[in-house]
C-alpha cells in the first residue's frame, strides 16, 4: 500500500487550528480518505501527560534544552505508535502542531540552538516528515483575544501567558518558515471568518492532493 500523507497544522495561539482540523477531517472523510487526526504534544498517553507537565509550566525550571527534549520524546512516542502505523496503512493523518512548532517556540522564542534541536527532529520524525504544512497566520493580538475566551474554563496555558512581543516573535517565525519551504507550506489567513478558513483549506489540501496523485 502507498504511503499515506502527513498534513500539518502550525501558527500562534488562538489561530483556530484545531477547529479547523475537525473540519478537514470530515471533509476529508467525505471524499473517502481514511483520516487520523492527533496533536502535539500529545496522541499518547505518555505524550499526554508530557502536555500536562510542559503547558501547566511545571516543566519550565528544567530549562529550554530540557523542555525541548520532553517534547521531543514526546514526538517519538505519538510517531511510533500513531502517526507511522497510519501513514504505512496509507491514511491521512492530520497533526495539530508538529515540528514547525518546536522550531519556533523552542528554537526561535526559546533559544535552543539549531545544532541542538535539529538533530533531535530529525531522529524522531524519520520517515513521518509533513508532506503539507498550513501554517495559520493571524496578529498577535487578535489570537490572544480569541484564545482568552476559552480561559474561563481552563485558563491560560504556558505559552498564551508569554508577553505579546513574544507572541510576534512567533509569527515572524512561522512566515520565515513558510517562505523558506514554500514547497512544503501553505500560509493561511486565519483573521477571516471560519467559513472562509475552512474553504482555503480545503482548496490548499485539494491541491496538494491533486499533486501527489499525479
Amino acid at each position: 500500500m502507498a504511503r499515506g500523507h502527513l498534513i500539518t497544522l502550525e501558527g500562534g495561539e488562538g489561530a483556530g487550528k484545531s477547529t479547523q482540523m475537525g473540519h478537514l477531517e470530515a471533509w476529508l472523510l467525505t471524499k473517502k480518505f481514511d483520516v487520523l487526526t492527533t496533536r502535539e504534544p500529545g496522541g499518547t498517553p505518555g505524550a499526554e501527560a508530557v502536555r500536562h507537565a510542559v503547558l501547566s509550566g511545571k516543566a519550565k525550571h528544567l530549562g529550554p534544552v530540557a523542555e525541548a527534549a520532553l517534547f521531543a520524546a514526546a514526538r517519538a512516542d505519538n510517531v511510533q505508535n500513531i502517526i507511522r502505523p497510519a501513514l504505512e496503512s496509507g491514511a491521512v493523518v492530520i497533526c495539530d502542531r508538529y515540528i514547525d512548532s518546536s522550531r519556533v517556540y523552542q528554537g526561535v522564542s526559546g533559544g535552543v540552538p539549531e545544532a541542538v534541536l535539529e538533530p533531535m527532529q530529525r531522529a524522531v520524525v524519520e520517515g513521518a516528515a509533513p508532506d503539507l504544512t498550513l501554517i495559520f497566520d493571524i496578529d498577535p493580538v487578535e489570537g490572544l483575544e480569541r484564545a482568552a475566551k476559552v480561559w474561563a474554563e481552563e485558563g491560560p496555558d504556558r505559552y498564551e501567558q508569554d508577553q505579546l512581543d513574544q507572541q510576534h516573535v512567533r509569527r515572524r517565525a512561522f512566515l520565515d518558515i513558510a517562505a523558506r519551504e514554500p514547497h512544503r507550506c501553505v500560509v493561511i489567513d486565519a483573521s477571516v471568518d471560519e467559513e472562509t478558513v475552512k474553504k482555503n483549506v480545503q482548496k490548499a489540501v485539494k491541491a496538494y492532493l491533486d499533486r501527489a496523485a499525479q
